[in-house]
């Protein structure tokens, strides 16, 4: 017998994670190119804090609902669905507006163009872990950075699940990995993820310990999502040709661009999303027709924090917020 109705997670206002709520709405019908997912697993992304405190690229319409990244089996299927069809466990990708296409539930209505199969050897919470980190990790390295081996990249809050990805994904293309973090409480985690530097930024001098491990020649591709200050100090630490590509900002101070360093670098400094990806069809191809073999081959794999029940979202996000998180965090939904 088919349910009327689902429990999802929406917000009525911006704010805390206090503003989140469990609210009981009508069963959705997939129409044209559509498909109802039933949700086993949820990943926890930076992305849905901001969003929730309407600090994101998005601003919501309330009531909203939220989230990107869900693991779970299709329940029904649009009459324009070509690829799948119902029983098929799948991800989705971040590909649609967080506000129309929330999966923060326990089902979730999504484009046919915004899922794709679960990689058969990873689990619902690994499939809720994966396309959101990788997926930004490879844009930035492969599809804009040209990493490539015995190049070297800085990656900044590098234990993060995004940073974590682009390690494993730099590792992976034969690239000199040099991670940051802010103290050496996280050094250990991050050489376990195959970096082959670690710099506590609040302890060491970055420039100064760039130039130690790159024999005074720089980095050729940094991968910030901090921004801020911090910015002129990553151009110091560059090679010259080199591209800092900044995807998020951390850092709530203003990010001055470093315009002498640039110039007499010739740097290339690039906003980025993956959006830039998963909303181009054939970037997105490139992108999964990449990274599946690695998944195959255990090259690259989700790293899992911490999983949080459906009924503890509001710890969820408060853990989110701590910073303390090393690699991803999901909410479980499966029995």
């Amino acid at each position: 017998m088919k349910k009327n109705t689902y429990n999802a997670i929406r917000f009525h206002k911006a704010g805390s994670k206090d503003v989140l709520q469990y609210d009981t709405l009508s069963m959705p019908r997939p129409t044209g190119n559509e498909v109802l997912i039933k949700v086993n697993a949820i990943g926890i992304n930076r992305a849905e804090v901001m969003f929730r405190e309407a600090q994101y690229i998005e601003q919501p319409v309330f009531p909203s609902t939220l989230g990107y990244e869900a693991a779970g089996t299709i329940e029904d299927i649009g009459e324009r669905v070509s690829h799948y069809k119902i029983g098929d466990m799948v991800n989705t990708i971040p590909a649609f507006s967080m506000g129309q296409y929330g999966v923060y539930g326990e089902y979730a209505l999504v484009p046919e163009a915004a899922i794709i199969a679960q990689p058969p050897q990873f689990n619902h919470i690994q499939g809720a872990a994966i396309w959101m980190s990788y997926i930004t990790a490879y844009g930035a390295l492969v599809t804009y950075g040209k990493l490539t081996h015995g190049q070297s990249i800085i990656i900044t809050a590098a234990s993060s699940s995004v940073g974590v990805a682009a390690i494993q994904l730099a590792k992976a293309l034969g690239a000199t990995v040099i991670a940051t973090s802010r103290d050496t409480s996280k050094h250990a985690f991050l050489l376990a993820q195959g970096a082959d530097h670690v710099i506590a930024t609040n302890e060491q001098n970055l420039v100064d310990e760039v130039n130690k491990v790159t024999h005074n020649k720089g980095a050729n591709l940094i991968f910030d999502p901090v921004g801020g200050p911090l910015l002129a100090q990553l151009a110091d630490a560059c090679a010259p040709k080199a591209v800092i590509i900044e995807y998020g900002a951390l850092d709530s101070h203003a990010t001055p661009y470093p315009l002498f360093t640039a110039l007499a670098k010739g740097l290339v400094i690039k906003g980025y999303t993956l959006f830039e990806i998963t909303k181009h069809e054939e970037r997105l191809r490139q992108a999964s027709d990449k990274l599946m073999p690695l998944f195959t081959s255990g090259k690259l794999c989700p790293v899992i924090d911490k999983v949080f029940d459906f009924e503890q979202i509001h710890a969820a996000h408060a853990y989110m917020e701590s910073n303390k998180q090393q690699g991803k965090i999901v909410v479980s939904l499966a029995q």
